[in-house]
């Protein structure tokens, strides 16, 4: 189903019901035209009302939506991960990553834009719901029951990711009617309570991961992904966050700690229970398998965004940079944000993460159609999550590499396992959860001392908390998580300004940063494009060798510091983007920006 979300031409369904399902779409053209048919039609008959479900995500390959604009942008800056539009001098794309976007930001103020996009889906969303409801008898283990389940979990999907970026935002349950094409905006924790319900519905009517033919890939809706993502709203339905009257939780019982917290492990003790989802052996093998795009179910992937060859661009935005079209990839691109400086030296050196999560070099100018790889200084970082390299196709010279974009994996059950158990039952409960993801990231041989006694030794609710927070980071770094879960937190503004000082001591080589080499030292591999790099441990500073280059490893940091958010904002008060003007024009006075826009 890799040909799920892209544009294409299509006739309508209903008005707004646009599938792009190549399977539906041969079909179909076999039917009566589509103008004749009708919602029971549609909703009664099983090939039909798959095509209209997969219209739903449709809007999301659209080029202004999160193919786009929400992905490239959504996320930074953070403690850990630091986009590089985050230009001094300001402008549209600084303005959207470091804490200062404006209603008429120049690359979202268009009525194509992401918003306009998610509700173009949450529309599609609402009509399918409604007729398979009306016509399709959706029940547990039966087809129309999984496409109802996934039409829901769409709808909250979409919900999710706007009250991520917006705070609260109108909404709408219902096809639009005459009476409510014009709505204000609805109290945020109205809607996560609807959106918890709904997936409790959903999650009874989808199947385990390869428990029927719907379930076979992670680009399909899975009950591990349906009850992995409630525990997510959960959590973030209870934890801190921005209202117009300050920062704070939720004050609706309902939405308690104590009752969210239960919900979400419950559910990730269900889905660790089932043996239906799993860490993959090496967190290497993991990403590779991404890289090569293995969609098949049942592994450590939960589900991902599925983009055709020929869109999404999330190597495009986020790959390891690459300077020329070469021996992997066509496409000159890569490298528009990385890790923050600080976080290669955070990880402990057996980290097996370290080194796939944190790449110092870029791949250059292609000579003769070889790129080799180059250092290209302690300023800039890639993530290495994200390869070209790593493909088992060639893409070609276009903005797009249709490599999807994973959702939620298997690592986020744990630690929500983790972090849930270790405040309602404390930290003995938590420490199985953790031991599990870290297990993986260290050698056999490290494992006593990396794993066992590092969990034991958090013996406190507090200290189990803070080894919970760290482990997000070593785990979920380049992934774009973290500012949702720092908000939550209520540890966003304090967190950023820790990485500013520890930028500052990386750079001067000072406090945890003082044993940090001011020099590299690299040869190239038998293969003459890969690079052996010595120096980039805590100590290493002999020459090892005359075969070896000097490389100086001692750049200034100061425009990161200065541009992590901007000087004179307090990233608390921004927690979110502002309503663009052009929907606040449109709206007929309904809706209005809060949070000082």
């Amino acid at each position: 189903m890799k040909n799920l979300i892209k544009i294409c031409s299509s006739f309508m369904i209903i008005a707004l019901l646009v599938s792009c399902d190549e399977d539906f779409d041969k079909d179909f053209l076999e039917a009566p035209a589509k103008s004749t048919l009708d919602e029971s039609i549609i909703f009664s008959t099983v090939d039909l009302a798959k095509g209209a479900v997969d219209g739903i995500l449709e809007p999301v390959g659209q080029t202004n939506s999160y193919r786009g604009r929400f992905i490239p942008y959504y996320g930074f800056n953070t403690d850990v991960e630091y986009n590089y539009s985050s230009d001094p001098s300001g402008g549209a794309d600084a303005d959207l990553v470091y804490y200062d976007a404006k209603p008429n930001n120049s690359r979202m103020n268009s009525e194509n834009n992401a918003w306009a996009m998610m509700y173009q889906g949450i529309e599609r969303a609402n009509i399918v719901i409604r007729g398979l409801r009306t016509y399709g008898k959706p029940e547990p283990d039966t087809e129309f029951g999984q496409l109802l389940g996934a039409a829901l979990t769409y709808r909250a999907i979409y919900y999710a990711d706007l009250m991520k970026a917006w705070g609260d935002v109108p909404a709408r349950f219902e096809p639009i009617t005459t009476e409510t094409i014009y709505l204000g905006k609805t109290s945020r924790d109205t809607i996560y309570k609807r959106l918890i319900k709904d997936l409790g519905e959903a999650a009874t009517l989808v199947a385990w991961p390869n428990e029927s033919a719907s379930t076979t890939t992670v680009e399909r809706i899975n009950k591990a992904f349906v009850k992995g993502f409630r525990a997510r709203l959960a959590m973030v339905a209870s934890g801190y966050q921005q209202y117009p009257d300050g920062v704070r939780r939720s004050n609706d019982p309902e939405l308690s700690v104590e009752r969210m917290y239960q919900l979400a492990l419950d559910e990730c003790r269900d889905v660790i229970s089932s043996g239906k989802a799993s860490l993959e052996p090496t967190f290497e093998g993991f990403w590779k398998k991404y890289n090569q795009e293995n969609i098949n179910a049942g592994g450590e992937s939960l589900w991902e965004i599925p983009f055709s060859d020929g869109r999404g661009r999330v190597l495009f935005s986020f790959a390891v940079r690459h300077r020329s079209s070469d021996q992997f990839t066509a496409q000159a691109r890569g490298g528009t944000a990385g890790p923050t400086p600080t976080v290669f030296y955070d990880y402990d050196e057996e980290d097996t993460r370290r080194e796939v999560t944190c790449v110092p070099y870029q791949w250059g100018t292609a000579v003769e159609g070889v790129a080799q790889q180059e250092l290209v200084g302690l300023d800039t970082w890639y993530f290495g999550k994200y390869r070209y390299e790593w493909m088992n196709r060639f893409v070609t010279s276009t903005n797009d590499d249709g490599v999807n974009l994973i959702y939620m994996r298997y690592a986020e059950i744990l630690l929500t396992a983790a972090e849930a158990a270790n405040e309602l039952e404390g930290p003995a409960a938590a420490a199985p959860y953790l031991k599990e993801v870290r297990r993986r990231a260290f050698p056999a041989d490290q494992q006593a001392e990396k794993v066992d006694a590092y969990v034991n030794a958090r013996s406190s609710k507090d200290a189990m908390f803070k080894a919970i927070v760290d482990e997000y980071k070593y785990e979920y770094t380049g992934e774009m998580d973290r500012k949702m879960d720092l908000i939550r937190w209520n540890l966003l503004g304090d967190s950023l300004d820790k990485e500013k000082e520890k930028l500052a001591n990386l750079e001067n080589r000072t406090g945890e940063y003082a044993d940090v080499p001011a020099t590299l030292y690299y040869k190239y591999k038998e293969d003459g494009y890969t690079l052996d790099i010595y120096g980039l441990n805590r100590g290493e500073t002999s020459n090892p060798g005359p075969e070896y280059s000097a490389f100086n490893w001692d750049q200034p940091l100061d425009e990161i510091i200065n541009t992590i958010y901007k000087p004179g904002v307090d990233p608390d008060n921004k927690q979110f983007w502002p309503i663009w003007q052009v929907f606040i024009d449109a709206s007929n006075g309904k809706l209005i920006n809060d949070y000082g826009y």
